[in-house]
């Protein structure tokens, strides 16, 4: 047995050695795999017992609530630390009493310990997939034809870009609106002098 002059000592040497904990047992309602309290238990208490430290299970109330403590203490020195769980009955009778308390005391030594199972009950599987992306509604087809005809109908690169910049966006990315865009600044570009002093539009689209 390593020695240790105190409780955080020997824990933390525990916890450089604590091995992955495999996943034993199995959760029908959600078909998965998942750690249960033997699980934690088979890496965490051999561990920490190397090193001194043993640990406990036991009952307490605290006014009107009644918890499972889960307490490692370090032999040597008598040093302490704890960790209280409520414990939360869905049935009244012994078995619910039962599963409250396993729950609880796994709880405990994973909270004590660290130790970290990748998923808890197979909860991660009932969590719902992810809601697929909606692709954008289209606008309607009238609002991209006037935005079409809007756009043929400017007389100068000014009021080109001051009409599809202030198109709605929807409507400024559908392609057929693009395509107008780019038709008449191309018109407009080679118009006889009275838009040639106008120089760039400054459109970046």
């Amino acid at each position: 047995m390593t020695e240790h002059k105190n409780i955080y000592g020997a824990l933390c040497a525990a916890q450089a050695e604590f091995g992955k904990v495999q996943k034993g047992s199995t959760n029908p309602a959600f078909k998965s795999r998942y750690a249960d309290l033997a699980d934690v238990a088979g890496v965490v208490i051999p561990t920490l017992s190397a090193h001194g430290v043993a640990v406990f299970h036991y009952i307490v109330n605290e006014g009107d609530v009644t918890a499972m403590r889960t307490e490692f203490v370090h032999a040597a020195s008598e040093s302490r630390i704890a960790c209280d769980v409520p414990l939360i009955v869905n049935k009244n009778d012994m078995q619910g009493f039962k599963s409250a308390t396993t729950y609880a005391k796994r709880i405990g030594l994973e909270s004590l310990s660290g130790v970290a199972p990748e998923d808890d009950d197979g909860n991660a599987a009932a969590k719902a997939p992810p809601a697929p992306r909606q692709k954008p509604a289209e606008p309607p087809t009238e609002a991209i034809e006037t935005a079409r005809s809007s756009l043929f109908n400017a007389d100068s690169l000014d009021v080109l870009k001051a009409i599809f910049v202030g198109l709605p966006a929807s409507v400024r990315n559908m392609q057929a609106v693009i395509d107008a865009k780019d038709a008449r600044k191309a018109e407009l570009e080679t118009a006889p002098a009275d838009n040639a002093d106008i120089g760039d539009d400054g459109i970046p689209y």
